[in-house]
C-alpha cells in the first residue's frame, strides 16, 4: 500500500519535475552538497575519531564512561558519512576497515579471538594492526571489546588494552586520511569536473552524490532492517547492526538524517525538495519506537512496527530516485549493492 501511494504521487509530479530540470544550476547543487554536507561531515568524523583515540589512551578500561562516550560519538559520525562510499573512503579499503559489516561469516569475532589468544604482536602496534585483515579492525571489532562480556574478559588485560588503543588509533588515522583527501583534492574534482579528474562532467558528479543517497537508503532497508527481521518463523535479532552496544535503531535514524541532508542540498529550494523532505520526515516519525537493538523482531506486534519502517524506507528510496533523477536530469547507474 505504501509503495502504491508513492507511485501514484510520482505520476502526478513527473511532468512538473521534468520542466523544473531545465532550469537547474547543477553545478551550484553539487557545490552545495560538497561544501554543506560532505566536507563538514567528514571533518566532524575526523575530530570525533581523534577524540576516541585520545580517550582510549587515557583509559582503556572497556567500561570507562568517557571511553564509551567517545566511541559512541565517533561511531555516530561514521554512520553520518557511511553513505558516501566513493572516492577517498574507498581508497585502500578505508570504509571496509572502518566498518566491516555485515559480517555474515563471523570473521570479526574469530579474528579478534585469534589475536587475543595468541597475543599476536601486530595487536601491540597501531600501524601493524592496520595492515591486518579488515575483519579485525574498526568499529565492529571495538564493539566486541567494549560491549561483549566474552571479549571484555578474554586473554590478558594488558593485551586487550593495547588492542582497544590501537583499534581506536586506526579509526582516527583513517578518518583523518579521508578528511584530508577530500580537502586537498577530491572536493575540487567534484565541484569542477575535468577530463583529467575523477569526474568529467557535472552530471557525473551529481549522479555520484545522488547514488550515495540511494545506496544509503538501500543499505538501511536491506542490511540494517532486513537482516534482523529474517523471516517470521526465524527472526534474527543478533544480526542487527551493533546490537551489543544498543545502536541498531540509532544507525537507521542517523543514516536517514544524513541522506535527508544530502538530498536537501541536491534538491535546492524547490517543490521537489519540500516534498522529499516531508517524505523523510514521515519515515523518521516511524522510527521513534523504543527498541534500540531490534530485539522486538521476535514479537509479533513489535515486529510489525519494524517491518513497517522497512517498507517506508524502501518506498522513500524509490521516491527519491524517481523524483531526483528527473529533477536533476541525471542517471545514477548501478551501485555495489545491486549485485552482478
Amino acid at each position: 500500500m505504501i509503495r502504491s501511494l508513492v507511485l501514484s504521487l510520482l505520476v502526478m509530479v513527473s511532468g512538473a519535475a521534468k520542466a523544473a530540470a531545465q532550469d537547474v544550476d547543477l553545478s551550484a547543487r553539487v557545490t552545495a552538497a560538497v561544501e554543506q554536507h560532505v566536507l563538514p561531515s567528514y571533518a566532524r568524523f575526523a575530530t570525533s575519531a581523534r577524540d576516541l583515540s585520545r580517550a582510549a589512551y587515557t583509559n582503556c578500561n572497556a567500561e570507562d564512561e568517557a571511553l564509551r562516550g567517545a566511541y559512541h560519538a565517533a561511531f555516530d559520525d561514521w554512520v553520518r558519512v557511511s553513505h558516501l562510499r566513493f572516492g577517498p573512503s574507498e581508497t585502500d579499503n578505508r570504509a571496509f576497515a572502518l566498518a566491516f559489516w555485515p559480517d555474515s561469516r563471523s570473521k570479526t569475532p574469530k579474528a579478534l579471538a585469534g589475536l587475543i589468544a595468541e597475543e599476536v604482536p601486530a595487536g601491540l602496534e597501531a600501524a601493524e594492526l592496520m595492515q591486518q585483515s579488515i575483519a579485525v579492525q574498526g568499529f565492529y571489532a571495538l564493539d566486541y571489546l567494549l560491549y561483549d562480556p566474552t571479549y571484555m574478559t578474554m586473554g590478558a588485560p594488558e593485551y586487550r588494552c593495547e588492542l582497544i588503543r590501537n583499534l581506536s588509533e586506526g579509526i582516527a588515522v583513517r578518518a583523518e586520511e579521508i578528511d584530508g583527501d577530500w580537502g586537498q583534492y577530491y572536493a575540487a574534482q567534484m565541484i569542477a569536473p575535468s577530463k583529467s579528474g575523477a569526474y568529467h562532467t557535472t552530471n557525473e558528479a551529481a549522479g555520484e552524490l545522488l547514488k550515495a543517497v540511494a545506496t544509503g537508503l538501500q543499505f538501511t532497508e536491506e542490511a540494517r532492517l532486513a537482516r534482523p527481521l529474517g523471516t517470521f518463523d526465524r527472526p534474527r535479532p543478533k544480526r542487527a547492526e551493533a546490537w551489543r552496544s544498543g545502536r541498531s535503531l540509532r544507525h537507521v535514524v542517523l543514516s536517514l538524517e544524513a541522506t535527508r541532508d544530502l538530498t536537501a542540498a541536491l534538491a535546492g529550494e524547490t517543490s521537489v525538495a519540500a516534498r522529499l523532505d516531508g517524505a523523510f520526515e514521515t519515515v523518521l516519525n516511524n522510527a521513534t519506537f523504543d527498541d534500540p537493538a531490534f530485539a522486538g523482531v521476535k514479537e509479533p506486534i513489535a515486529r510489525l512496527t519494524i517491518e513497517s519502517l522497512q517498507q517506508y524506507v524502501n518506498a522513500l528510496r524509490e521516491q527519491v530516485v524517481a523524483e531526483m533523477t528527473v529533477a536533476l536530469d541525471v542517471s545514477i547507474g548501478f551501485n555495489a549493492l545491486d549485485g552482478d
